[in-house]
């Protein structure tokens, strides 16, 4: 059994609920938001390929993606920008992005299974699950949706802060996003909380303009 179908039949398994799945991208980053996304997948037959997003290469989660959404029953898609990640930290601008993708939704699923994240108070039952992205179905194909969201943010950002390389490192701390943050200081995508520990003069001023706006 490969592990597409693996997953498949572990949500098989729980029906005849209506299962969602939900998980986000982008916690990590020094740059962007955080994005999540809510999934109801039909559970009649698996779209082949199916599996945890950071195991699955940028040309086929692009060709996942446009699967995913054609399916889809229903699905929403909730973003958290790097401000509110600063103002209220990453773990609640998680949540409040896995609500507003939830809430995006056309239809309440009876059982969302959501990757790791506790304590969303949603009006369904809901099941963490450690490591979902590559136990649920539902799960793994929102972690597709929503890093294919995030991705084409980050590339569309690309032209607009070219210094970056957005479109090739989506605002990870990879040394040649490091150098340049070094080398220029920050950009309005960065987030603050983040790059605290850099000599950038640029970083206060740029918050603090957002925060008086």
């Amino acid at each position: 059994m490969n592990d597409t179908n693996k997953i498949f039949e572990y949500d098989r398994a729980l029906l005849p609920a209506m299962i969602a799945g939900m998980d986000e991208v982008g916690r990590g980053p020094l740059a962007g938001p955080v994005v999540a996304a809510c999934v109801i997948m039909p559970l009649d037959s698996p779209i082949d390929g199916i599996f945890d997003s950071k195991k699955v290469g940028e040309k086929n989660r692009e060709e996942l993606y446009e699967k995913i959404v054609r399916v889809a029953i229903s699905y929403g898609v909730g973003i958290a920008d790097n401000y509110v990640i600063d103002e209220i930290n990453i773990l609640n601008a998680t949540k409040k992005a896995m609500r507003e993708a939830f809430n995006a939704m056309k239809l309440v699923p009876t059982l969302l299974l959501v990757d790791a994240v506790k304590g969303l108070e949603l009006s369904c039952e809901t099941r963490a699950i450690i490591k979902g992205d590559a136990k649920s179905y539902n799960i793994a194909a929102a972690s597709i949706i929503a890093k294919v969201t995030r991705d084409r943010i980050m590339r569309g950002y690309d032209a607009e802060y070219p210094a970056y390389k957005f479109a090739k490192n989506k605002g990870y701390g990879t040394a040649e996003h490091i150098a340049a943050l070094e080398a220029e200081g920050s950009c309005p995508l960065h987030r603050a909380t983040f790059i605290k520990n850099f000599s950038m003069p640029t970083v206060e001023k740029e918050h603090s303009e957002r925060q008086a706006q």
